[in-house]
């Protein structure tokens, strides 16, 4: 049975940092590959209109490099959902959950440092209940810097990986793709620059005996 795999990501670029080399492979093994996105910045928060619309352009630009099968933007209000309804959110975040019926789907880290990726992952799991989602087989936290990696950093939070995933092929057009996303790059030790990705990559790729990997946390696995 083919794969159904949805992305959850807060912001635009979180579905690159977090699982773009497992989002290639995935597409390149014969599965479908869905993207979530959950919040849009607006000219309230400092954007004009300008900058609106190449935001647009990135976000085609992007479906297009991966092959996403469909896009979904709930456009809520970034770094506001702390004033959203919570209940609003479950609610739009499961009706996309139903419409793709995903079999396996990645979620913001539950303790990043932001308070969007840690509502949006509360309400993503709430909305992934078995009884709501029974089509779910598989749900996996993803790391995704400047977030992860500044977490509370007690072991009760911290981000322990479980699930390791050989992303060696996959790994230059990840980062062809956060070229996209220039703006929002910076030179090293910047956390969010190529190079912190590629150490990141090898990294994990050195804990799970490969060149270059993506690590997550499984919270579910039915098999």
């Amino acid at each position: 049975m083919k794969n159904k795999v949805l992305v959850v990501a807060t912001h635009l670029d979180d579905e690159t940092l977090g699982c773009g080399g497992s989002l290639l492979r995935y597409k390149a093994e014969g599965a479908d590959i869905h993207w979530l996105l959950v919040t849009e910045p607006t000219i309230d928060l400092g954007y004009d209109t300008e900058r609106l619309k190449e935001r647009e352009k990135k976000v085609y630009q992007v479906s297009e490099m991966y092959g996403f099968e469909s896009i979904h933007r709930l456009r809520f209000p970034a770094a506001q959902l702390d004033r959203a309804s919570q209940s609003e959110l479950i609610k739009a975040i499961a009706a996309i959950f139903r419409e793709v019926c995903p079999s396996i789907i990645y979620l913001p880290f539950c303790h990043d440092v932001h308070s969007d990726h840690r509502i949006v992952f509360d309400a993503s799991y709430s909305a992934a209940k078995t009884f709501r989602a029974p089509y779910l087989k598989r749900i996996l936290m993803m790391e995704t810097l400047s977030e992860t990696e500044f977490s509370v950093s007690i072991q009760s939070q911290a981000f322990s990986p479980n699930v390791f995933v050989d992303v060696t092929d996959y790994f230059d057009k990840k980062l062809d793709i956060m070229n996209v996303f220039s703006d929002e790059l910076g030179a090293h030790p910047f956390p969010r620059s190529l190079e912190h990705l590629k150490a990141l990559a090898i990294h994990r790729g050195a804990t799970a005996g490969c060149r270059l990997a993506e690590a997550f946390v499984l919270l579910k696995e039915t098999i």
